[in-house]
């Protein structure tokens, strides 16, 4: 037994171990959530939005990257060597394979080698480039916009996310609520049959049709409550907390929204607008820069270097000589370089460029015509929703009246249990349809603040 004691010492603390981690996550504190609290913690801690900020991040570094290259290139080079001193006259094309010896043919034929060395700082600067930098520099500062346009979608996709990820919440809470009533209300009236049927007051059939619709109520508590659990799961990872334990406040949610529609927006100033057009801009600043390609590249030069070499004209060698540069030169000028066969490719870029734009811009003119169309079917499910809401508490009382009257006549025996059941069924629905009436304004006007671009205004409305 001593020697197992390590064991038995190491269960025992696994066994704390799981006992403290089983206390943590049923004592984990639940987040108590209303609508714009749920809105807001989404615009703060969703992936997606930092995912597009630091896209707008690196699209800035690329404007201050293009800035760079209106600025003078500065070069510095240290070079040691050894190699053999042999040279010959002749042409070698531009190739990287061979090395350059300079110097004139000694008219010898050995390997007999000497040191070199060789420094020098060079400066490039293109003093004038027909515009072609700050054409670059304009179009990384378009594709900046472009990103920033989409942080903009980004934050409307997750605030609307959230917001309609919330009350469909409350709707599922609702509905566990109505579930379990009915199921209390069906508990009462099966125990009141079942004392008729003991009494023989009623068959037995009575009895166990009471107990399915009983069954069938309880059924549907669970699948309420399954939902409820499901949609608070998706609440939590709209809003970035995904797996964290929520209650959510109803508030102003469960009663009507204020008669006052939303005011309408200019469609062209919606986010999803404004991030297709800044592709469109963005795509005119490729052309610019086309447009600016075809020029001769001017690059004025400036060189100071110092060469150093073991070797000398009348073959003779002094090693120590090669260790560090001893001859200074210097040098500048101004070079032109010019491809007139770029002309080809270029005329090929542009005509990729053209259909790229007219191909955005009908997914422009598209997304315009979504965005009206959007609108416009938010209006009319704003009008249903209005008119539903209005009939519903009718159907409630009417259907709580019927299975009230039918109960009373099932008990004066002038009706029959399968009666009863119809009437508390078609009860149940009504407090369903009831309870979910005015959600659905709140989810009517939520669609309409997506359709308008601005979700302020219904945030503003729930104060």
């Amino acid at each position: 037994m001593k020697g197992n004691a390590p064991s038995y010492i190491s269960l025992h603390l696994l066994l704390l171990f799981a006992f403290v981690s089983c206390w943590a996550q049923e004592n984990q504190p639940t987040t108590s959530l209303k609508l714009e609290m749920a809105v807001e913690t989404a615009l703060q801690n969703y992936p997606a939005i930092r995912a597009a900020q630091a896209q707008t991040q690196a699209a800035e570094a690329g404007v201050d990257l293009a800035r760079i290259a209106l600025q003078p290139k500065v070069d510095f080079l240290w070079q040691q060597n050894i190699a053999s001193r042999n040279n010959v006259f002749g042409l070698i094309l531009p190739q990287s394979v061979l090395p350059s010896i300079p110097g004139p043919a000694l008219g010898t034929s050995n390997f007999a080698s000497a040191f070199g060395s060789a420094t020098g700082i060079l400066v490039s600067y293109e003093p004038f480039d027909f515009g072609q930098r700050k054409a670059q520099v304009d179009l990384a500062r378009a594709t900046s916009q472009q990103a920033n346009a989409q942080i903009a979608v980004t934050r409307l996709d997750v605030a609307a996310t959230a917001a309609d990820a919330f009350l469909a919440c409350l709707a599922s809470d609702q509905a566990v609520r109505i579930a379990q009533a009915n199921v209390e209300r069906m508990e009462i009236f099966s125990k009141a049959v079942h004392v008729l049927v003991d009494n023989q007051l009623r068959p037995g059939a009575d009895a166990s049709r009471t107990d399915v619709d009983l069954a069938a109520a309880r059924n549907q508590l669970i699948q309420a409550e399954q939902t409820a659990a499901l949609a608070r799961a998706t609440l939590a990872e709209a809003i970035g907390q995904a797996g964290a334990p929520l209650t959510i406040e109803a508030r102003s949610l469960l009663e009507l929204p204020p008669a006052k529609p939303l005011a309408p927006t200019n469609v062209a100033q919606h986010p999803f607008a404004l991030a297709q057009q800044s592709l469109l801009d963005t795509i005119r600043a490729r052309q610019n820069v086309l447009a600016r390609s075809y020029y001769p590249k001017f690059n004025w030069q400036s060189s100071l270097f110092a060469r150093g070499s073991g070797a000398f004209v009348d073959g003779s060698l002094r090693y120590t000589r090669g260790f560090y540069p001893d001859t200074a030169n210097w040098a500048t000028g101004l070079s032109l370089t010019f491809s007139p066969t770029d002309i080809f490719g270029l005329r090929a870029k542009k005509k990729i460029q053209s259909f790229n734009f007219t191909a955005e811009q009908a997914r422009y003119d598209q997304t315009l015509q979504r965005l009206k169309a959007s609108e416009a079917k938010a209006k009319v499910m704003l009008d249903a929703a209005r008119k539903f809401a209005a009939n519903a508490p009718l159907q409630l009382k009417a259907a709580q009246e019927t299975e009230l009257r039918i109960r009373a006549r099932y008990q004066a025996e002038l009706a029959t249990v399968t009666e009863v059941a119809d009437a508390q069924r078609l009860l149940a629905q009504a407090e369903v349809e009831d309870a979910l009436a005015k959600l659905s304004v709140w989810r009517a006007l939520l669609s309409q603040a997506k359709a308008n671009g601005d979700l302020q205004p219904f945030l503003e409305m729930l104060k």
